[in-house]
């Protein structure tokens, strides 16, 4: 998905200067190429253009549905179902309809559709934006649309080789090969093409990782899943990584593309299907030859060698050709997978000297990177797939598309456990107990954690088995059953399951270290241990070989598998090392790559989790358990009280999770216990950091401050921490866009009983009157709160009404109200007037940057006049004040007596009224400050009112 240039902060729509327009004879243009084309064409254009034209149209979908009805294309049932989605339901909805009916039509009717897009055009930049590709790449071009069109002019000496190549890529692609206890068969074949997940992709640029890969795009999966749904964000297919429009370049050829996507997201599966769908003529039709190659390929090759000969290495059958094929590099695919597997990935891409000819001996990595920038065969296209964590390794090598690969969403998950699941019964409750587990849902995007779950999670909802065991809630007890099951399926192949594991740990602690995942029968030496059918079977394909002709590599399944074997093996070792240090060691180090072990070894220090591990592997180390309860418990003590900067707070909140996974709730009580204070303002959190922190404010005696200003926690953060709110005296959620449910939420904290709350900062949250209700009946009964801030939000008059309802409630605590920037009016001052006149409580009123006008002030000052108002500090500025009101406030303050505090700035004040200024200043003896600033004062005039502070000690006067 491409992100789109969101305006949504500029309240106003885009001028019509703003608007992408075409030519101004771009209609009748386009509808002579339009014309040219023949129906099939027609079909491949709304094919191509498919999920574009769904968004692009909603806006005119009334009259192209009209004009389909018209012209007998829709039947009138057809046309009203469209109506009714559009207008009842969504417009998108409608608009997806509406393309299913026309590509079941006729030829005249997608015809009719093209005709009647390029009329309704104008004010529909999307749409316009699609025609004008259209015109750009002429009639002549549109073959390249074709599944069937042929387009790479292969020369009749080639056909043959070319053919022989794509059966070849074919058989290899056809199927996936799965070896899991999930099923009756230990191994799995299914179709590519029956157990694809499509994936979502979208175009970002998100290099940088400050935290564990798995947890950062966990976290960022929501926010890109929403902004897909707002429609800032694009969607694309991988038939469409080569096209110009995403690499911002009009050149559709030469072009290199980065996927990047966490381990088991997907990647190698949709370089498969690629493959596959090139072999068999649905995509890249001007794509002469595709080669494919896996990092983890070229580790085995040691020794200098040429591009002719790489290929050769793996496609050998290309001998004859090669020289042809150097000719037209336009007409090749390069495809590298998982750059975080090839041994060479650390070098400095800068530093490598460039390789220019095919025939040319390099290193590996030379014609690697030479490929990528276009330095050798420049015009080729370039396909690399790599983890978020060495994605910055091709920030300077040219590529000119980035995409990520955003995993499973919505019903996406369903369809896959019920895929990956025999019994449907089984997947049916694996997936209600995924969605009701924040931390377990979270982790679902990905297909690999998938499989995950259901291997942990199944046999708890199988029948007749695990029915009194607790099914797993934290991650290490899900990882820790994983474990378990395989184990006890598989341990019995082997006389020492507890030594080949401590080797395999070992080993697997040994690549988090130095960052590898792919292993080799001389690590397997090193750690004493050997390929067995123990070892492929009870990791599941943890010793998986590549159906490659160079050397037997192993890797594990999934980087999490390898972290949480790197972690058991800490409790098995007879001869611990210094555990504390290595985990501070661990813990330090930046960009989360230790993040998870740490947390797998706090969680495995728990009996909840060990215990079922114990069973078959013998017990845990007490002397390591003891040592680890004992960091944990110092590295609580030491953190909280260093909360600077986004790296200290994500370390904060690191440090809680390890408490939270080791289920010591002693632990945690002798730890956090007396903490009173949490700051995360500015640091992101997720829903599952809200989880956790609920349960730590549980087990506190008090917090008198929680601040999570800027965190982005929404409601669905603020929900898993509503259980404790009510305990904090001072609540700081600024800029978390709550809206209006979220004030559902803190209405019932404010109406416990046992409320807590003193202080309640909800500035710039979208809340809007719809709220005020539920805020007001909290406020009319709550007598801890004294101060609330509701600044840069949308209350309105209505909502104030409401408010000021609760207000003049003597139940009502409220000695400082914060309502700057809320879209008030002279329409609430009355209200709000009434209120001051009654509220024994109210000190402190700010209004700023509302437009309550003269009026309103005149209003409000005959309610300062009232000697029962207690209001000491008065804040107007930006009210849309003049002159003409000057009178009535000063004077009224001028009876108060009370007042301390006045902002008056930025209205428009003129010299007429400095003499009501002047006797405000010298009559009124409670006043500390007075700011007048930015108003239409004279410069004698501003030095007159500036002097008059002389008269009076402690006072201020600002002009």
């Amino acid at each position: 998905m491409a992100e789109v240039e969101d305006g949504s902060n500029s309240g106003e729509d885009p001028t019509p200067s703003k608007k992408m327009k075409m030519d101004t004879d771009t209609p009748s243009a386009i509808t002579e190429l339009l014309k040219k084309c023949d129906d099939y064409r027609l079909f491949q254009l709304i094919k191509f253009y498919r999920d574009r034209l769904e968004q692009a149209i909603e806006e005119g979908i009334e009259g192209l549905n009209l004009t389909l009805k018209n012209n007998d294309h829709f039947s009138e049932q057809e046309y009203l179902k469209v109506t009714e989605l559009t207008e009842k339901k969504s417009r998108a909805d409608g608009s997806k309809l509406l393309l299913n009916l026309v590509m079941a039509k006729g030829s005249q009717a997608r015809r009719i559709t093209w005709e009647s897009l390029v009329k309704i055009c104008d004010g529909l930049p999307e749409l316009d934006k699609i025609l004008k590709e259209i015109q750009e790449q002429g009639c002549d071009s549109f073959d390249y649309l074709g599944e069937a069109q042929d387009l790479s002019q292969v020369s009749s000496q080639l056909e043959d080789v070319q053919q022989k190549h794509k059966e070849a890529l074919r058989e290899q692609t056809e199927t996936l090969r799965i070896n899991s206890i999930l099923f009756k068969e230990k191994v799995k074949i299914f179709q590519l093409v029956d157990h694809y997940a499509d994936l979502s992709i979208i175009s970002t640029r998100e290099i940088q990782l400050l935290e564990h890969e798995l947890l950062a795009r966990s976290r960022e999966h929501k926010v890109w899943r929403e902004k897909h749904i707002r429609k800032e964000m694009e969607k694309i297919q991988p038939a469409q990584l080569f096209q110009g429009r995403l690499s911002g370049t009009e050149c559709k050829l030469g072009i290199s593309a980065a996927v990047s996507g966490v381990q088991g997201i997907g990647k190698t599966t949709m370089v498969q299907k690629i493959v596959h769908d090139w072999a068999t003529g649905k995509i890249y039709p001007n794509i002469q030859f595709v080669f494919s190659f896996k990092f983890r390929d070229l580790n085995t090759i040691n020794c200098k060698l040429n591009l002719r000969n790489l290929i050769l290495t793996f496609y050998p059958y290309m001998c004859n050709v090669l020289g042809e094929l150097w000719k037209n590099p336009e007409g090749l695919l390069f495809i590298f997978d998982g750059l975080d597997e090839f041994k060479d990935n650390e070098k400095n891409i800068e530093a490598k000297s460039m390789c220019t000819d095919p025939e040319l001996q390099c290193e590996v990595s030379d014609i690697v990177y030479s490929l990528i920038q276009h330095k050798l065969l420049p015009g080729c296209s370039v396909l690399v797939t790599s983890r978020p964590t060495t994605l910055q390794l091709l920030e300077k090598a040219g590529i000119s598309v980035w995409a990520e690969i955003l995993g499973l969403v919505g019903e996406e998950r369903k369809k896959y456990f019920n895929e990956i699941c025999e019994d449907q019964t089984v997947a049916a409750a694996i997936l209600k107990h995924v969605e009701e587990n924040e931390l377990l849902h979270t982790i679902s995007y990905n297909p690999s954690y998938c499989w995950i779950l259901s291997l942990s999670l199944g046999p708890f909802f199988a029948e007749g088995d695990g029915k009194h065991q607790q099914v797993p809630k934290n991650i290490t007890q899900l990882y820790s059953s994983y474990f378990y099951k395989i184990l006890k399926n598989h341990g019995q192949e082997i006389e020492n399951p507890r030594d080949v594991f401590l080797a395999i740990g070992e080993m697997a602690f040994a690549g988090i270290s130095e960052k590898r995942t792919v292993f080799t029968n001389e690590d397997l030496v090193k750690y004493s241990t050997q390929p067995s059918q123990f070892l492929s079977d009870f990791l599941k394909d943890i010793s998986e070989r590549d159906d490659s002709p160079q050397n037997v590599v192993y890797t594990f399944p999934h980087i999490t598998i390898q972290e949480f074997a790197a972690a058991i093996a800490q409790f098995l070792t007879p001869n611990p090392k210094d555990i504390g240090k290595m985990l501070g060691e661990a813990h330090s180090k930046e960009g989360g790559r230790f993040e998870l072990f740490v947390r797998f070894v706090a969680g495995l220090s728990s009996p909840q989790s060990a215990q079922p591990l114990e069973e078959i592997l013998g017990p845990f180390l007490k002397q390591t358990t003891s040592r680890v309860t004992d960091w944990v418990k110092e590295k609580v003590k030491a953190i909280l009280g260093n909360t600077k900067g986004k790296i200290g707070k994500r370390s904060h909140m690191n440090i809680l999770h390890y408490l939270s996974e080791s289920q010591n709730k002693t632990l945690a009580q002798s730890t956090v216990g007396s903490v009173e204070t949490f700051k995360f303002c500015g640091l992101r959190l997720s829903v599952i950091d809200c989880v956790v922190l609920c349960q730590v404010i549980e087990l506190c005696n008090l917090i008198k401050h929680l601040n999570l200003e800027n965190c982005f926690i929404q409601f669905e953060g603020l929900q898993r921490l509503g259980p404790v709110l009510y305990r904090c005296r001072e609540l700081r959620l600024g800029r978390n866009k709550l809206g209006d449910s979220g004030v559902k939420v803190l209405a019932e904290a404010l109406r416990n009983p046992e409320c807590k709350i003193q202080k309640l900062e909800l500035k710039s949250n979208a809340l809007t009157d719809a709220c005020a209700q539920d805020l007001a009946s909290a406020l009319g009964t709550n007598q801890s709160l004294t101060i609330l801030s509701l600044s840069n939000n949308k209350l309105g008059d209505t909502g104030l009404k409401l408010l000021s309802v609760a207000l003049r409630s003597p139940e009502c605590k409220i000695q400082t109200l914060v309502l700057k920037n809320n879209s008030l009016t002279n329409s609430c001052t009355e209200d709000l007037a009434s209120t001051l006149g009654t509220n024994r409580s109210l000190m402190d009123l700010i209004l700023g940057g509302n437009k309550l006008g003269d009026a309103g002030v005149k209003l409000l000052s005959a309610a300062l006049r009232n000697p029962e108002c207690k209001i000491q500090k008065l804040l107007l500025w930006d009210v849309g004040i003049t002159d003409s009101c000057a009178e009535d406030l000063t004077s009224a303050l001028c009876v108060n007596q009370i007042l301390t505090d006045l902002n008056l700035g930025s209205n428009s004040f003129t010299d007429r009224s400095v003499p009501a200024f002047s006797n405000l200043i010298q009559t009124c003896r409670s006043l500390k400050w007075i700011w007048l600033g930015r108003n239409r004062f004279s410069p004698s005039k501003k030095r007159h009112l500036k002097l008059l502070q002389n008269s009076r000690p402690g006072l201020s006067v600002e002009v």
